[in-house]
């Protein structure tokens, strides 16, 4: 089974040849796509985060990696963990949910050192949809000295109510009684207990523990992105799809946020939320433009 998913992994990056390496996080074994050009290992390198429940191999992040290698600059897709020891592909929605969104911050700090380790002296952060906000997140959090610029595309945002409308357009319940149950099973230091047959994230009637679920949807401002560019000291590049329905309120948030020093805001008129064909060769060159100034 484990050589089945490899494979599977290795033809969902089409022509990119791609290397799958590993680290480790205590007793978790994490994977990463690693595609090397001609600026390996001096840098610029991206390290690059996926959105919910995906992996390193998914579609816009291997499009991402390929036509990179194409204009010599190399990038590294980790499959974040989700709490899996040797995850690849979609996190299987009949497995438990014992992870947390911030859960990412600490394996992005471990894919820097990674890369340190590997001569990589100039890092670029790159995050898709969820993986946005974790790595604006991360940035503002900690100021490794071997990042110098992020690219944000089509991260996550927040308000007030957004998530209970989201909740209840898509499972048609109520989340507030559901949350309210996992933040007194948190409070009462029953964190760890599973919560059955519960509509979580992309995954209907799975099984998630209290401190998952309050993670990912408790009220939290930290959750909207352009809130985080305030405090990120490097370079940050923001990329909106005008079509894009999933994160349908950035650009009204990033308006809102003003103009910043070092921020770069680039709309591609006709993307949605993955950026496919030939909006993603628009992309990486926006991008290239802003890694290269």
């Amino acid at each position: 089974m484990r050589i089945l998913i490899l494979l599977v992994a290795v033809l969902s990056m089409g022509a990119v040849q791609a290397e799958q390496v590993q680290t480790r996080q205590g007793a978790l074994v994490l994977n990463a796509n690693l595609v090397k050009a001609g600026n390996w290992p001096e840098g610029p390198v991206l390290l690059m985060t996926h959105g919910t429940l995906a992996h390193g191999g998914m579609e816009i992040m291997a499009t991402l990696q390929g036509l990179f290698r194409e204009h010599g600059v190399s990038s590294l897709a980790p499959t974040l963990s989700l709490g899996l020891s040797d995850r690849a592909g979609m996190y299987p929605c009949d497995t438990p949910h014992t992870h947390k969104h911030t859960d990412a911050l600490g394996e992005i700090a471990l894919w820097l050192d990674w890369l340190r380790g590997q001569g990589v002296s100039d890092a670029v952060l790159l995050g898709h949809s969820r993986g946005g906000n974790q790595t604006a997140w991360f940035a503002a959090e900690h100021k490794d000295p071997l990042v110098r610029k992020i690219i944000l595309i089509a991260p996550g945002v927040w308000e007030e109510g957004m998530w209970e409308a989201d909740y209840e357009k898509s499972y048609k319940q109520s989340l507030s009684p559901l949350l309210e149950r996992a933040q007194t099973l948190v409070d009462g230091g029953k964190g760890g207990a599973p919560m059955s047959e519960t509509d979580f994230l992309y995954c209907p009637k799975t099984t998630v523990t209290a401190a998952t679920f309050v993670s990912y949807y408790a009220p939290d401002a930290r959750f909207d992105t352009p809130s985080w560019l305030r405090d990120i000291a490097v370079p940050a590049l923001v990329v909106i799809g005008s079509e894009d329905r999933v994160v349908a309120e950035l650009p009204t948030r990033m308006e809102a946020l003003g103009e910043r020093a070092g921020l770069t805001v680039a709309t591609i008129d006709g993307a949605d939320h993955f950026f496919r064909d030939l909006y993603a060769d628009e992309l990486v060159e926006i991008a290239l433009e802003f890694i290269n100034e």
